[in-house]
């Protein structure tokens, strides 16, 4: 079976009112209608890739595209996770975790996006919170990393809110323009100081060697 050759089939995160995990083709389909009917305002621009500019259509094909080359290029050492976000059932946007070198830097970076009509609900707070759970009791990260560009008021507003502390700017080209974007980072130790409803997760054992975790954890400063 399919799932014997790629175990991260199984991989399930649980929360209070979420599950993320891998689609099947259908409920891919299904979250790139979710892209296609719109993530945001249209006169924002969150993403440096700016994917949400595309038509309906483009926007649909390039989440189904970018969802297959992710899984196609997985390597223990430069690895990338899109999970679908399931509320009530029903997929409603992408968590991505990814990493380079995580057996031995221990360090993650994340982004995401939900569609329009299912934000102000506090799904991102708490797709999030499970993204975390999974990296740091789970899979032994040291730190957390996310970008956002500094108008981009909820992405930093849920960050801050998760105990992120700023870690730098860096300066980028989006439509011929110069944008800043505000990077910031999350200790092990400051997220262990918190409080967070309760998250499970399911089927990491057998797949714990695809996120480079064949060595040992590497000690956290």
């Amino acid at each position: 079976m399919l799932i014997d050759i790629w175990p991260l089939r199984a991989l399930r995160i649980r929360s209070p009112r979420l599950e993320l995990r891998l689609p099947s083709e259908e409920e891919l389909a299904a979250v790139a209608d979710v892209a296609a009917q719109g993530a945001h305002a249209r006169t924002a621009r969150p993403f440096l890739t700016p994917w949400t500019d595309l038509p309906p259509a483009e926007r649909a094909r390039h989440v189904v595209r970018q969802h297959w080359s992710r899984l196609g290029a997985w390597a223990p050492d430069d690895w990338a996770l899109e999970l679908v976000v399931f509320f009530e059932g029903r997929p409603v946007g992408i968590q991505e975790i990814r990493a380079t070198d995580f057996g031995i830097r221990r360090e993650i970076v994340s982004g995401s996006w939900i569609g329009l009509e299912h934000q102000g609900k506090g799904i991102g707070t708490e797709m999030r919170v499970a993204m975390l759970h999974l990296a740091f009791a789970e899979l032994g990260a040291g730190s957390a990393k996310s970008v956002s560009f500094t108008d981009n008021h909820a992405s930093l507003s849920v960050s801050r809110k998760l105990g992120y502390q700023p870690d730098g700017i860096t300066r980028d080209v989006l439509h011929g323009q110069v944008v800043e974007s505000q990077w910031l980072r999350l200790s092990r130790q400051d997220w262990s100081r918190q409080e967070h409803g309760p998250v499970t997760v399911s089927g990491l054992t057998a797949c714990k060697d695809f996120f480079g975790l064949a060595t040992e954890p590497a000690k956290v400063h």
